[in-house]
């Protein structure tokens, strides 16, 4: 006969059972708990009114949900199910029990504006334990999908096009209206022929002036359908394509469903050709595979976010980094300038850097700007074949951060007859080049830093930071996509990863 083990699911206890007792002493939970005990939420307080019904404690409302994304559970219904099932979520809440209307209003609305202090605070506690430090800052970036549908598109050019199409046909509408007044022998209507300059408003009153002078009228059935098209539709998606170019603002597109989010090419695809979804740009800084900072944008391109990630970091720590390491994403001639007028030592790659480090045989592009002779002296350059390429003028391009980059222009006296032509250059007339001599000179002292053995050192141990923390989030806690929608939103979101990466990583260095 076997021998079991006494199993009654109706036994009685003398005395009930403790849920510290069931908690082991390294448990993930206790790290949370302490660490968020230890950490200042008066602001988080502020944001409660003194009078009124009782609420939640947000100390144990945050607990909850750093546990929730530590164990990578981000949906509030989830979080509500575990408050009743899981005895660390029992313990940490102290056996309460938030549904999840009071979950998801807590993380959307609570920690807006305040989330950024609290994971300030807690990167500052790692500081303090020599987990980590905040001089050196390995920046790097990724695209992380929206919780939208990827079919509700607005694009930029499209809503310029279709408002440029109403001014047209309007005016088309409005001269066909004078014409017909003339050939009838009547009064004209008065009225701007200017159509540079309209509104919503101006449409609707043309067009009733439009239609009042075509009433009755022997016109063409064509001119009577745009007529009726116009009264119902010009105004008000005249209207509607203002208010987009307002959500646009400097973003190419913006999705229906979230319009914080812009549409951008995802490495990340199951057809694996990087389709366009609406999406978000996540910055991070890391040191020893900890995030001190992080940042959302709505620009697509890593290298306009630089300086704004850089002054969020100061913000959080009242002071600037010591070092930043990133890659070529980050190599302008603007974030050159910035980083040295800040006092920060840069070890970030340009764009052809790491062509110029493999040893090819063969040099695809032999003619190219950089490759040809420039005497300082003179301020002139020479062609392959010697011939002087004179300095022509200059032009001032203005950055979307309103960065001045001077461009230099130099023109070739005569190319017509030259044997290599061909493979020089495929421009119509003389060939002209366009430099930026500031540029030139920042990428030279950044080329010198990287090939220095400190540049070596730093550029060998970028890959193994931030690179892994991404790779962390999207493989290990399966977050490939925000679950919330709006840009405040996304940045509250994303914190919540943030703390309980750190925690985490706190946590199992030590078990």
């Amino acid at each position: 006969m076997p021998t079991f083990k006494p199993y009654n699911k109706d036994q009685m206890f003398l005395l009930p059972p403790s849920l510290e007792e069931m908690i082991s002493s390294n448990h993930p939970v206790r790290i949370v708990d302490t660490v968020i005990e230890k950490i200042d939420i008066s602001p988080l307080l502020r944001k409660y009114k003194k009078h009124g019904t009782s609420s939640y404690h947000p100390k144990m409302l945050l607990k909850v949900l750093t546990y929730s994304y530590l164990k990578n559970v981000y949906s509030s219904r989830k979080i509500e199910e575990l408050l009743k099932e899981n005895i660390h979520m029992m313990w940490i809440s102290g056996m309460n029990h938030p549904d999840h209307h009071t979950i998801n209003r807590f993380r959307s609305e609570r920690l807006k504006n305040v989330l950024e202090k609290i994971f300030s605070q807690i990167v500052n506690l790692l500081i303090e334990a020599g987990q980590l430090s905040i001089k050196e800052l390995y920046i790097d970036g990724t695209k992380l999908e929206a919780q939208a549908n990827k079919y509700t598109f607005v694009w930029s050019k499209t809503v310029k096009k279709n408002k440029s199409r109403i001014k047209e046909q309007l005016k088309e509408l409005w001269k066909y209206s004078q014409e017909v007044a003339r050939s009838e022998s009547l009064d004209q209507e008065d009225g701007d022929d200017d159509f540079d300059e309209i509104d919503s408003e101006k449409i609707e009153e043309t067009i009733k002036k439009i239609d009042k002078a075509l009433k009755d009228k022997p016109v063409s059935k064509r001119v009577r359908q745009k007529l009726n098209y116009a009264k119902k539709n010009w105004s008000k998606n005249y209207q509607k394509y203002e208010e987009y170019e307002k959500k646009l603002g400097s973003r190419n597109s913006f999705s229906k469903t979230d319009e914080g989010a812009t549409f951008m090419r995802m490495k990340e695809d199951h057809m694996l050709n990087g389709q366009l979804k609406a999406g978000y740009n996540l910055q991070i800084s890391s040191n020893k595979q900890y995030i001190l900072n992080y940042s959302i944008h709505q620009n697509p391109s890593d290298t306009t976010t630089l300086r704004e990630h850089i002054n969020l970091y100061k913000e959080s720590y009242d002071q600037m980094p010591e070092v930043v390491i990133a890659d070529a994403g980050y190599g302008s001639e603007e974030n050159y300038e910035y980083l040295e007028d800040q006092g920060i030592e840069a070890y970030v790659k340009y764009n052809y850097f790491d062509k110029e480090q493999k040893k090819t045989k063969i040099d695809k592009k032999p003619f190219a700007t950089d490759k040809l002779y420039y005497n300082q002296e003179k301020d002139c350059y020479y062609c392959p074949i010697g011939q002087k390429m004179e300095k022509i003028g200059e032009r001032v391009k203005i950055t979307e951060n309103n960065y001045s980059r001077t461009i230099s222009l130099y023109q070739a006296i005569n190319c017509r007859g030259c044997p290599i032509r061909g493979v020089c250059h495929n421009q119509k007339g003389n060939r002209i080049i366009s430099v930026s001599h500031r540029g030139n000179y920042l990428k030279k002292k950044a080329k010198e830093k990287l090939e220095s053995e400190k540049g070596l050192y730093y550029r060998k141990k970028r890959p193994v930071e931030a690179e892994s923390v991404f790779g962390n989030i999207k493989q290990n806690k399966k977050f490939r996509r925000f679950y919330l929608r709006g840009l405040e939103k996304v940045k509250i979101e994303f914190g919540l990863i943030a703390i309980s990466h750190n925690l985490a990583k706190l946590v199992y260095q030590y078990q």
